[in-house]
Formats: structure tokens, C-alpha cells, sequence
């Protein structure tokens, strides 16, 4: 099975044109003002309009509330919503509710009790994706270019596909593919030149490396 590829927050018409002419299943706008990746929901949706039809659009979020929710579903009108705060289950179904999209769930992956909550999340969200616990203090709930364990994700099995992030690269995308046969993988600063900045060329080549497994 070829592995679908998310490549989240970007924020030019250059870099959204990398990932899609490299054939990115997903695209991602990060709507998080403390992220050095957001964008206003209406600026996401100018840039993002390029993608529809050729690419699922994600509005990466945290902890939104019920205004927020309302202005991405009507000015972006993104395919899913992925939640990487403290959200709960019911709240999940609420977000669906109010958006009509799909739901990505973050959680959070330090060590193998941290998988506890897929147990319960895995009935609430069309996928799950497993990213590394951010450092203690750490403003930024994910994009920090931290990896976990790969390993911790042996022989698990999930009702739906599942997304990798955290720490993944072009340069280890291959490896992180192998040791954790991950049906879906997401990247955010393994394919930044600087904090926020995307770079085509990393972005070409993490897709590449990826469709090489």
C-alpha cells in the first residue's frame, strides 16, 4: 500500500506548489497564532483554494473554540480538522458536528502508556496521528522536530490509518517507514530551512523518499 504523505504548515504559494506537484495526499494550514506556521483563517483559505481537488486540505488547530471552528469551516472549508490540544472525545464529535469535516486527533507520544488514549480516540477520529510529547514548557504542541520511539508502534493495530510525525525528514523518513510500516505520514519542520520557513527542495525530497518504501 503506497503511503500517504501530509505535508503541514505551509504558507506559500511555492512551497504548497512543491507538495502538491510532488503528489502530497494531504496539504496543511496551521490556524494556531503561537505557531510560527499560522495564518489567519482567511489567508489560508486565499493560498489553499490552489490545492482543492488535487490534495485533502487539513486546518491544523488547538483547542479551538466555536467561532473559530464556524469561520474555517466557511472561509477555508478544509476536509478535516486536526485537533492537537487537550480536546476530548465528545468534543471531537461536537467539532464534526459544527464543520462537517473530517477529524485528525494528535496525541501526544512520550513513552508506550502514552498510548492509552488511542484506546478511546480511535472510535472518535477518522485518523489518529502519533507525534512526540514537545519538551516540558514547550509553548508549541507539535512541530518542535522531535522524534519518539518508533519502536513503541510494534505490532499495534488501529481501526483506521494512522498518521507518524515528529521529528521525520528526508533523511530518515525511509528508516522511520520501516521500523513502523506507518500507513500515513506527516511532516511539518523536517522540511523548514528555518522555524516557519518550508523549502520546495526539502519538501520534494522527503515526498520521494517516502514513495521509495
Amino acid at each position: 500500500m503506497t503511503t500517504q504523505i501530509k505535508i503541514c504548515g505551509l504558507t506559500t504559494p511555492d512551497t504548497l506548489d512543491a507538495a502538491l506537484d510532488g503528489g502530497a495526499d494531504f496539504v496543511g494550514a496551521v490556524v494556531f497564532p503561537k505557531s510560527p506556521r499560522h495564518l489567519a483563517p482567511d489567508t489560508a483559505a486565499a493560498l489553499f483554494e490552489r490545492a482543492r481537488g488535487r490534495a485533502k486540505i487539513v486546518a491544523v488547530t488547538v483547542d479551538p473554540d466555536d467561532g473559530l471552528l464556524e469561520e474555517i469551516a466557511r472561509v477555508l472549508r478544509p476536509d478535516f480538522i486536526q485537533l492537537h490540544g487537550a480536546e476530548t472525545p465528545a468534543r471531537a464529535e461536537g467539532v464534526r458536528a459544527l464543520t462537517v469535516a473530517g477529524v485528525i486527533k494528535a496525541l501526544p507520544i512520550r513513552h508506550g502508556d502514552d498510548f492509552a488514549a488511542a484506546d478511546e480516540w480511535d472510535y472518535h477520529a477518522d485518523h489518529l496521528m502519533f507525534d512526540a510529547k514537545p519538551p516540558e514548557g514547550s509553548v508549541l504542541p507539535g512541530g518542535v522536530g522531535h522524534s519518539f520511539d518508533w519502536t513503541l508502534l510494534a505490532d499495534r493495530a488501529f481501526r483506521h490509518d494512522w498518521f507518524l510525525a515528529g521529528g521525520l525528514n528526508p533523511d530518515n523518513v525511509v528508516e522511520a517507514l520501516r521500523i513502523t510500516g506507518a500507513p500515513m505520514i506527516d511532516v511539518s519542520s523536517g522540511v523548514e530551512s528555518a522555524p516557519g520557513v518550508k523549502d520546495a527542495d526539502r519538501i520534494a525530497a522527503f515526498i520521494q523518499n517516502a514513495r521509495r518504501t
